[in-house]
């Protein structure tokens, strides 16, 4: 029958059809690295989702070892497939219900988001090796070479004309860091109120000229030569160093927070058969092999005693930890929300 005489329905029929096709053809190239597939057709998968800056450490150095270490002791081969992006993008996808086996996050805060999603059942990191903790990096200033802005600590962001680029609160983990961080480095000095932490806060957000929305994004500004100043994890400076491209100067901060990365187990998306896989993954991360490798890629261990093994690894006077804050939960509360949010964001926005 010719086309034109198709009836309005056959049309219309005929439209929805091709229209379900093809979105059954989008749906399964999405899902295809995770479909079933015969037992001997492909290797072994382990599904991991991660924040940004931690990317390159598990795709080139950590994983690879674990699969070297995994075939030498099963005979079976394994592969990844992983995300990364900023923390918080992390968890909105994980709540959107993205297979993930493991995902490891910037802060503990978004392990907490998954529990009130019904995502995990309980604070299940608790019971991992250091609390879910697998490693710990300082918050350190980026500047250019010859640091012609002359930063030498925090306090020294508030100088009019420094141009600083900082990830941002609302989908980044290390942009929350970076509040305690700057916050903390006002009250650690003798005598101080809260509100010499919220005047720092003001001073240097008030010189934040781009939010990016990771601390990757972030440095992929700056390494593009915006801003004057990068506020980010050592490791991420260190990184940048050994990386073709522009040249920097690390500098560290009087005092600065440690930041920790908790890991969490999906348990949900774990069949019974990936359950060995899954665990020799975990025991591999907290080993001392492990840990190693981490130190040699610029995050500092959990075991502090290998972290000699990095000699650029930059000495902190006074080095603070989210417990110093009283832990995530008051932190976020009463600094990240009650004074940056509701108090100095809304003075710069005035």
């Amino acid at each position: 029958m010719p086309p034109f005489l198709f009836s309005h329905r056959s049309r219309r029929f005929l439209a929805v059809s091709v229209a379900a096709c093809l979105g059954a053809a989008v749906l399964i190239w999405t899902l295809w690295p995770w479909l079933p597939m015969g037992k001997d057709s492909r290797p072994r998968t382990l599904v991991l989702y991660g924040f940004s800056i931690l990317e390159p450490t598990i795709t080139k150095t950590l994983f690879p070892a674990f699969r070297e270490k995994w075939r030498a002791e099963t005979g079976e081969d394994v592969e990844l497939i992983s995300s990364f992006a900023g923390s918080g993008t992390v968890t909105n996808q994980l709540i959107m219900g993205v297979p993930a086996e493991i995902a490891i996050f910037s802060t503990e805060l978004d392990a907490r988001r998954l529990l009130e999603a019904g995502v995990v059942s309980g604070e299940t990191w608790k019971r991992l090796p250091h609390g879910g903790v697998i490693n710990r990096t300082p918050f350190v200033i980026v500047t250019r070479p010859g640091n012609p802005k002359g930063i030498h600590d925090f306090s020294d962001l508030t100088k009019p004309g420094v141009g600083i680029i900082h990830p941002d609160p609302l989908t980044s983990g290390a942009a929350n860091w970076s509040i305690l961080a700057e916050y903390g480095a006002a009250m650690t000095r003798p005598g101080a109120t809260p509100a010499d932490g919220q005047a720092l806060l003001l001073g240097i957000w008030r010189n934040v000229v781009s939010l990016a929305g990771s601390g990757r994004a972030a440095r992929t500004q700056f390494d593009s030569g915006f801003g004057d100043v990068l506020i980010t994890y050592e490791q991420d400076g260190l990184a940048q160093g050994s990386r073709e491209g522009p040249a920097h100067e690390l500098i560290y901060p009087r005092s600065t927070i440690m930041s920790e990365h908790t890991l969490v187990v999906i348990d949900r998306n774990i069949t019974g058969e990936q359950q060995a896989l899954i665990q020799a993954f975990i025991d591999f991360i907290w080993s001392e092999e492990g840990q190693r490798l981490f130190v040699a890629c610029g995050f500092r261990s959990v075991n502090v005693s290998l972290n000699g093994y990095n000699p650029e690894f930059g000495e902190i006077q006074v080095p603070l930890l989210v417990s110093d804050f009283g832990g995530w939960n008051r932190a976020k509360q009463e600094i990240i929300d009650e004074v940056w949010k509701n108090k100095v964001l809304k003075e710069i926005n005035r």
